[in-house]
């Protein structure tokens, strides 16, 4: 793709056109997958924090700077990722000595699953029961059945790029609609 082509691409995406964001997404994924693959050696924790990387990369779209190389932005983004993995992993392994079965639990959960107190899961799950049918299914197949985007993508009839997308998308809104029911209580 050319240099012109790529920055009118991201002008678009930067205006929120969901198009434009899948194929931003779509040209770059192969890429920064195959980088953090290379660092993490664990596919299904390559695969969340890719997506993770891209919805940092959409939201931070406005701090681009056209006169730099867009795949070296990214894949900054993505180091810089990747090394709060690794530091956050080491402090779970340093914080885990006292009490191993804590440990072993505490693995087993996600960073999302670490936050939620169980007074606070019957209110996260109705504020998931009034999303759209799309993103609570994605967020259901993902988050509690613990399907990979493959089998989400074969599931749902959709590509993998368009399940990456509603994955991320899903957990934005979701994130989103939490941080506002943080401030009505």
């Amino acid at each position: 793709m050319k240099n012109t082509d790529l920055l009118t691409l991201i002008s678009f995406a930067q205006n929120k056109n969901q198009k434009a964001q899948t194929q931003l997404i779509n040209l770059f994924w192969v890429d920064v997958f195959s980088f953090v693959m290379k660092k993490v050696q664990d596919e299904h924790a390559a695969d969340e924090l890719t997506v993770s990387i891209f919805s940092k990369v959409l939201s931070k779209l406005d701090l681009f700077d056209p006169n730099f190389q867009f795949k070296t932005w990214i894949l900054t983004i993505a180091q810089n990722t990747i090394i709060d993995y690794w530091r956050k992993k080491s402090r779970e392994s340093e914080d885990s000595t006292d009490n191993f079965d804590g440990f072993k639990n505490h693995l087993a959960l996600s960073p999302e699953e670490l936050l939620i107190s169980e007074e606070d899961e019957e209110q996260i799950l109705s504020i998931i029961e009034s999303l759209d049918a799309n993103y609570k299914d994605i967020i259901q197949l993902r988050f509690f059945e613990e399907k990979s985007i493959k089998e989400i993508a074969e599931e749902q009839n959709i590509t993998i790029a368009n399940t990456k997308v509603r994955i991320m998308r899903a957990k934005k809104l979701l994130a989103e609609l939490l941080k506002n029911k943080e401030f009505e209580d």
